[in-house]
């Protein structure tokens, strides 16, 4: 290969992977310490660095409040660093604070009431679910969305469903109560129910009829190569113009449905990994910074709206993993916090530099292990 050839390939993998990816962690880090950035400022709380990415700063300016606003090497992540904080993980530095004056000291973090400091902290997660509905808002509200109806084209042989006994034309109604619809509706409770019973309404003719089905759990590829093992019926769509449309929505009832897709991702995220927990899932689906990359690539081929719904659902993944209670994340610092507020005075800091150690080895763990799966599914061993 030429010189030329490795640098046309270089950048055609700089454009294709890593731009995306930097587009989309980027837009959602932004989010996640704006929250943290704005209540604090609300809350009197002087704010000393906003940084988007780790290590050496690359570019950056002080706003005239004092705030360091700087974009740094390292783009897996970012933080916001609060008057009296060590370092950024929010690790208070008490001999600084001992240090202040009265005025000075009344500006810092760690000396606000416990409320206002859970305030703070839970405000970056927030950010990223309400950064999602606005995502989506837009994108249903604008672009629309694609709705198929729940009709069933035909029914593969020898399947759950034909032994069900679903036929060509029947309309799905409900599951398990459920309204369906769409047949979007149908796929996503039909992929979590792997191994679970469903009473499916569908309607045949003019008559309601109820089947019982177990979706089996089976390895699929889509378009791009990715497997997942999800649940199954055996059955296909309607492509009829009839049944596949285009529907947009007023601003509303766009956030409305944008609430809904947020709490279904949530939910399907939460459901995942507890599924993981009691050994019902394998973890070898967790990604780490190589995954999303991959994704985001092959994402942003199907054009900007698909990338920018993508880093809605990553937004929501970083919200919520935010919010678990361990100690160096924001829920390991709500922890804390929710015990100051039972104790009536905190935690010695003792134990919260103990709680922190662990908290910093949970999350290289997970990272470790995320990224070895990556490493995996690339097939870069």
């Amino acid at each position: 290969m030429g010189l030329v050839d490795w640098f046309g390939g270089f950048g055609s993998t700089l454009v294709g992977y890593v731009v995306p990816f930097l587009f989309v962690l980027t837009v959602v880090v932004f989010f996640h310490e704006l929250g943290h950035f704005l209540v604090a400022r609300l809350s009197g709380v002087a704010v000393k660095v906003f940084s988007i990415g780790f290590g050496p700063e690359i570019f950056g300016f002080e706003d005239r409040k004092g705030t360091r606003w700087r974009l740094s090497l390292i783009p897996l992540g970012g933080y916001v660093k609060f008057l009296g904080d060590e370092n950024a993980v929010g690790v208070g530095d008490h001999a600084a604070l001992a240090a202040m004056i009265p005025a000075e000291r009344a500006r810092a973090f760690a000396a606000k009431g416990v409320g206002a400091r859970a305030a703070i902290v839970a405000a970056g997660p927030i950010a990223n679910f309400l950064l999602a509905i606005l995502i989506f808002t837009v994108v249903f509200s604008v672009f629309g969305r694609e709705v198929m109806t729940p009709r069933v084209d035909s029914v593969v042989a020898d399947s759950v469903a034909a032994q069900a006994g679903f036929q060509p034309g029947d309309m799905v109604i409900s599951i398990d109560g459920r309204p369906i619809d769409s047949f979007t509706d149908l796929q996503r409770v039909v992929s979590i129910s792997a191994g679970e019973t469903l009473d499916i309404v569908v309607r045949r003719g003019d008559k309601d009829i109820t089947l019982t089905a177990t979706p089996e759990r089976k390895e699929v590829t889509d378009r791009f190569g990715n497997e997942h093992r999800i649940g199954m019926l055996g059955i296909t769509r309607s492509t009829t113009g009839a049944d596949v449309v285009t529907e947009r929505f007023s601003v509303p009832r766009a956030a409305w449905v944008a609430t809904q897709e947020t709490w279904f991702v949530t939910a399907r995220t939460l459901s995942y990994l507890g599924a993981v927990v009691v050994g019902r899932e394998s973890a070898d689906q967790l990604g780490g910074p190589l995954r999303v990359a991959e994704v985001s690539a092959q994402v942003a081929t199907l054009g900007f709206v698909a990338l920018v719904n993508l880093a809605a659902i990553l937004s929501i993944s970083i919200g919520l993993i935010n919010l678990f209670p361990i100690p160096m994340l924001d829920g390991g610092h709500l922890l804390y916090f929710a015990v100051e507020a039972v104790r009536g005075r905190p935690l010695s800091e003792r134990v919260q530099e103990i709680g922190f150690r662990i908290g910093f080895a949970a999350v290289v763990v997970l990272m470790i292990f995320a990224t070895w799966n990556d490493i995996i599914h690339l097939s870069l061993l």
